[in-house]
């Protein structure tokens, strides 16, 4: 005789493995500093260069005006505040990313946790 809840089970178990249970297993293959650590690094690439994006835009944007005032400029101050500017940015930026990641992966391991509650339960029912 077919046991209903077992089919069930099995069902939500095929659906979990072809569904979120797929990215889930790739983000508990990494220890919780590992993957946080890859995290942060892509984001400080992707800070740099949007931030970069930004001041180019900037630029662009006011090209006239810098010229006309290229030699009353003092770059030393305007280098250390374009320089302040982007260590505030990267620090809410990486913060944020940090937050994520460990939301991410504690989520990850968690529904892989239950997953592996389910497979046991299922194992006892056999």
């Amino acid at each position: 005789m077919i046991d209903e809840n077992k089919v069930i089970l099995m069902t939500k178990l095929a659906a979990y493995e072809q569904g979120e249970g797929k990215k889930y297993t790739s983000i508990a293959g990494y220890f919780r500093t590992d993957y946080v650590s890859s995290y942060l690094l892509g984001s400080i690439i992707a800070g740099t260069l949007a931030f970069a994006a930004v001041v180019g835009v900037y630029i662009f944007y006011s090209f006239e005006t810098i010229m006309e005032n290229v030699y009353e400029t003092d770059f030393m101050a305007l280098g250390k505040k374009v320089g302040t500017y982007y260590l505030v940015f990267m620090g809410i930026y990486l913060l944020l990313t940090y937050i994520l990641a460990l939301y991410r992966y504690s989520k990850a391991k968690s529904s892989l946790k239950t997953y592996y509650n389910n497979l046991k339960k299922l194992e006892k029912n056999f």
